[in-house]
């Protein structure tokens, strides 16, 4: 049997759905252990909150260069063609610049990171109890 692969507008999609389910219950979760404990946390938890910046801080850092990168590659893509057009080698998808998913391709990279991380923690938090 094939393997159907999803559009990218769906993939897109159930990303930002997982991505709005998943956020809130991490947050939730975390701020819930913030109110349990009071002004004074456990050596667990802080560990917690120094990490929960920490991964936001490196998620959108790579998310950010990812849709630069991206971006990049988008922008290189009417030169190529252009640089490419009078040779015989090339084929004719080759010198399609621009695709109509273009701007769902640098999208989709961007929510990459955030939604692999949100994710990963509601999977984990869900494993733990505050206390």
């Amino acid at each position: 049997m094939a393997v159907r692969r999803l559009s990218r507008t769906t993939t897109t999609a159930r990303k930002l759905g997982e991505l709005g389910l998943a956020a809130p219950q991490v947050a939730a979760h975390r701020l819930s252990r913030m109110a349990l404990n009071g002004p004074v946390y456990s050596v667990r938890d802080q560990r917690e909150f120094i990490g929960m910046i920490q991964e936001k801080q490196v998620a959108f850092v790579q998310s950010w260069m990812a849709m630069f990168w991206e971006g990049v590659k988008v922008q290189q893509g009417p030169w190529r063609a252009w640089a490419t057009a009078f040779s015989w080698w090339t084929s004719p998808r080759r010198r399609a610049p621009l695709s109509p998913d273009t701007l769902l391709r640098i999208a989709n990279k961007g929510l990459a990171p955030v939604h692999r991380r949100a994710v990963a923690n509601s999977r984990r938090l869900a494993r733990t109890r505050p206390r």
